[in-house]
């Protein structure tokens, strides 16, 4: 038993100690403390661990997809964060507005403000990031683009929306399937939140 606790003293203190792309991987929260008789010890809780085998394709243009979804991702997962955080905080205030006009006032002003500061940055992205952001929002907030466009501004608006991703070849009603079809991009975003990609 003292061995297993000298081995995993060692080895918090070696990834402690490291400056590795890996480091956010290992972040850990101290809890409390322990004693045991002469000895004390932390208790702690780490973040899950995901170790998957080296990515390894044949051809080039097969290592070349891979690349674009690992920068794709690394592009459009902080935006789907940053739109679930938003939704958060945004459905928490409109729920303090005492009436129904205060609300669409507010949605109105909010919906602009959020034109003005992210469609110059939302144009410069590519078609596949722009599919690959619909599904993320999915992932993230657990409902559709369309349901979440559909639930604030309404269903004329969705489906106009719905309408005008579709002349792009998007679709707002596209779900997130981490199982299926977005294992591979899963697998990524799990890398990626944990800093080895």
């Amino acid at each position: 038993m003292k061995h297993l606790y000298i081995l995993s003293t060692l080895l918090l203190f070696c990834v402690s100690g490291t400056k590795t792309s890996a480091q956010n991987a290992f972040k850990s929260t101290i809890l409390a403390g322990a004693i045991d008789g002469n000895d004390s010890m932390k208790v702690m809780v780490m973040n899950d661990i995901y170790i998957y085998p080296p990515q390894v394709y044949r051809r080039f243009t097969e290592n070349e997809k891979y690349r674009k979804m690992v920068r794709d991702v690394k592009k459009t997962l902080p935006y789907a964060q940053m739109i679930y955080a938003t939704l958060i905080e945004t459905y928490e205030y409109i729920m303090t507005l005492p009436t129904e006009e205060d609300r669409r006032k507010h949605l109105s002003r909010m919906e602009n403000d959020l034109f003005k500061q992210y469609k110059p940055e939302l144009k410069k992205m590519t078609l596949s990031q722009g599919k690959l952001l619909i599904k993320l929002i999915n992932r993230e907030c657990n409902q559709t683009s369309f349901e979440l466009v559909k639930a604030f501004l309404g269903s004329f608006r969705a489906g106009f929306w719905n309408i005008f991703a579709g002349t792009f070849g998007a679709s707002l009603k596209s779900t997130w399937e981490p199982e299926g079809r977005d294992a591979e991009i899963e697998r990524i975003i799990e890398m990626v939140e944990m800093g080895i990609l």
